[in-house]
């Protein structure tokens, strides 16, 4: 019996806020609501109809707690509505997305309401360990002369913080952060650093000339803080971004002989991204639009110390599975996690030694055009919320295939912890 066809009804994010060194305007709920209330606003007839809710966020605030049931209370759709939600780091938005494809094939939902959400710039900061003892040692102090023995134990050097965005960009298992991770697999296959910086700023302007010709007038929906500040647009992108400029940038993760740079990586960034699916049955019913369909997404896993070849992986599991070979993918969408690492996936695809040892494939899979890959740039332009990311990647894709009158895109991106995720769109005539 053939799969459920899933339709893509609707999509909208918000504008991705880069972090610049405090906590932004929106907490991920606030960034989650105010783009999730703009999408359900232009389907009101079947906003009480939604099955559930799923929602990917790597790290939600304390008071965030399943963030996914949470937005949908403060949406006040029906308190009937189950919400959950699903954290698979870099990759969770598409996790959401993957999810709801399997719980409309499975039968159990007609309508559902996806997506991602990140707020990086409200990172935690940690205390250390020693401190907390220290806090509780106070705390079971009943004497004044308890307290005072505690109190000249404490040391200035206790209060440093932990920095806990730091701490969930390094993998523990194999102690090397994303960026040394990046570093690896461009020495890998001899990706150069001029190589990286000319991706990089090609990254940047391909955004602004998109921004310019109104690419995302359909899929950006504005945002207005408590001050009634508007935010319209991607606002880490550089219009004046060079190679002269990134040149003059040192190494970040490999000092001072490193290739991989703050210009060149993705940026820290906030943002919120939601799908609304469906299944046939639920098309019919209400007469809806239908603007893609998805598939269900295929994921892989690797040696974590080499995740930013994750995306060749899935990818390759997801053409095998569809029999497609990468000439028939009319646009790609390849997370830029780090340009380094996206040149590395290229090299790895047209490596055939890499795909015959690695992926257990005759010869290599082919060079991806670049005409074809990220053509309004990437994260490296526009930043990446890690739990926002899938699902913008798979959402923007829906928007490239609408406006260029094409079929098929591959969604795909690399995942912290050596795994890989890619999902296909198609477009709907």
């Amino acid at each position: 019996m053939s799969a459920k066809t899933v339709y893509v009804v609707d999509a909208l994010r918000s504008p991705i806020l880069k972090a610049r060194g405090r906590p932004g305007p929106f907490t991920a709920s606030d960034m989650a609501v105010a783009t999730a209330r703009a999408l359900l606003n232009r389907q009101p007839d079947i906003t009480n109809n939604i099955d559930e809710i799923i929602l990917g966020c790597v790290m939600p605030r304390a008071d965030e707690a399943n963030i996914a049931r949470l937005v949908g209370l403060r949406l006040d759709l029906p308190q009937t509505i189950p919400a959950w939600t699903v954290q698979r780091n870099c990759a969770s938005g598409m996790q959401a997305l993957d999810s709801a494809v399997s719980q409309i094939q499975l039968g159990r939902s007609n309508l559902v309401l996806a997506g991602g959400v990140e707020a990086m710039s409200h990172a935690p900061l940690l205390f250390k360990e020693q401190y907390v003892h220290w806090l509780a040692d106070l705390a079971k102090a009943k004497s004044l002369t308890q307290k005072l023995q505690v109190i000249k134990k404490f040391r200035p050097g206790l209060l440093k913080p932990i920095i806990g965005l730091l701490c969930g960009l390094t993998d523990p298992t194999v102690n090397m952060s994303m960026g040394q991770t990046a570093e690896k697999i461009a020495h890998r296959f001899d990706i150069s650093r001029p190589a990286m910086d000319e991706f990089a700023v090609n990254s940047h302007l391909q955004l602004v000339q998109a921004q310019q010709d109104n690419v995302f007038q359909h899929e950006i929906e504005p945002l207005y803080d408590i001050q009634g500040n508007l935010y319209e647009i991607d606002d880490g992108v550089r219009p004046d971004s060079s190679m002269e400029k990134l040149a003059k940038l040192k190494a970040v993760f490999d000092k001072p002989y490193g290739k991989v740079t703050a210009g060149n990586s993705a940026q820290i960034s906030d943002g919120a991204a939601w799908l609304l699916l469906a299944s046939e049955k639920a098309v019919k019913k209400y007469q809806l639009q239908a603007i893609a369909t998805l598939s269900p997404a295929y994921w892989a896993g690797l040696d974590p110390s080499q995740m930013g070849l994750g995306p060749v992986h899935a990818t390759d599991a997801l053409l095998k599975k569809h029999k497609l070979k990468i000439n028939d993918i009319d646009y790609w969408e390849l997370n830029e996690a780090f340009a380094g690492q996206v040149l590395a996936c290229l090299a790895a695809f047209a490596d055939a030694d890499y795909c015959k040892q690695m992926l257990n494939t005759r010869q290599a899979w082919g060079e991806i055009p670049l005409e074809k890959l990220n053509i309004h740039g990437g994260a490296v332009a526009c930043g990446h919320p890690v739990g926002m990311t899938g699902a913008r990647i798979v959402l923007h894709m829906i928007h490239i295939l609408k406006q260029n009158h094409a079929q098929r895109g591959v969604a795909t991106l690399c995942i912290g912890g050596g795994q890989g995720g890619a999902m296909m769109v198609e477009a709907v005539e």
